[in-house]
């Protein structure tokens, strides 16, 4: 590669870990910076503040750009409205940014809700967001590929971490319905396979796992956050459906009077409660050679250590 590695929702989470894994392998990266800077210092990283809104910074970003890596994307939200300026018009604005320059090279980080996109307004934005891309770059002249990662976790995550560290205290809440599996991700290995994605040709769509065949069950990720943590058998309390979906209205009813972007949503709670969210990582592997570093309990490890001593695991966001 020649030019930069452009690179949205930098300053988020999985953004973060992204650019170190590229500079840590001498790529230089141009970072979009919109709403809190970047945390990071390299003297191959150079960075454009501005939004996927605004043109004038999106086509700084792209211009003599390799490749542009999206991540940019929203989690939070009450409607279609909250989610899709960015989950779909910014994919598309992006893309024809890319398209615009001569960008050889299109990788956006998707999620495994895409896959189910008639369960939340959010799956539905980032299903739509994977068709504004292939629609804007269907004449092949910017090759792309898009990654359905399943829940990520890793230093930084406001979203698992919590979760994972209740669990290391004893207390499991269990929202999904019996028999429901789920894969899992570390962010590293999510990062590892955008750099993958970046020295191969593939196309496509592509979901990934951290290697655990099947998936896991809620009993399951609780033995071994328990056992990372070194504790025994903790309590299990199941969530049932009901409770969850009316304090899921009854936030989303809060949220509307107060002004604020909530998570757990009734469209949150189908997520939850969506039997199968199991990844296979054969096609990605044939095409670009990626193979999974970390399994649960090597991930969590340094993670759960982490808040035993203190130490500062950085900033995060999803933009």
């Amino acid at each position: 590669m020649t030019g930069p590695v452009a690179v949205t929702g930098a300053a988020g989470f999985v953004g973060q870990a992204v650019i170190a894994k590229l500079l840590a392998e001498g790529h230089q990266v141009r970072a979009l910076i919109h709403r809190r800077a970047l945390p990071i210092r390299h003297a191959l990283l150079e960075t454009q503040s501005g939004g996927l809104h605004d043109d004038a910074a999106l086509e700084t970003l792209v211009a003599g750009a390799s490749a542009v890596v999206h991540i940019a994307g929203v989690v939070r939200g009450r409607t279609s409205a909250d989610f899709n300026p960015v989950n779909v018009e910014g994919v598309a604005r992006a893309a024809q940014a890319a398209q615009a320059a001569g960008v050889g090279r299109f990788i956006l980080v998707s999620s495994l809700a895409a896959r189910e996109p008639q369960l939340s307004p959010y799956a539905a934005s980032k299903r739509a967001g994977e068709e504004a891309l292939s629609t804007v770059l269907s004449d092949d002249t910017t090759s792309c590929v898009v990654l359905r990662p399943p829940a990520i976790y890793g230093a930084g995550d406001v979203e698992l971490l919590p979760l994972f560290r209740l669990m290391a205290r004893g207390i499991t809440p269990m929202p999904g319905q019996k028999g429901a599996r789920a894969s899992l991700l570390h962010v590293a290995d999510l990062a590892g396979a955008v750099l993958a994605l970046l020295e191969a040709d593939a196309r496509g769509i592509y979901a990934l796992h951290d290697g655990h065949e099947g998936g896991y069950g809620w009993d399951e990720i609780a033995d071994i956050v328990e056992a990372v943590a070194g504790r025994g058998r903790g309590w299990r309390i199941p969530l049932p459906e009901t409770l969850l979906r009316t304090v899921a209205f009854a936030n989303l009813m809060a949220a509307r009077v107060l002004n604020y972007q909530p998570m757990l949503t009734p469209g949150k709670v189908n997520e939850l409660r969506h039997p199968d969210w199991v990844c296979d990582n054969e096609a990605l592997t044939q095409a670009a050679g990626w193979c999974p570093k970390l399994p649960l309990p090597e991930g969590l490890a340094p993670l759960l250590s982490a808040r035993k001593t203190g130490r500062n695991e950085g900033v995060t966001h999803v933009i």
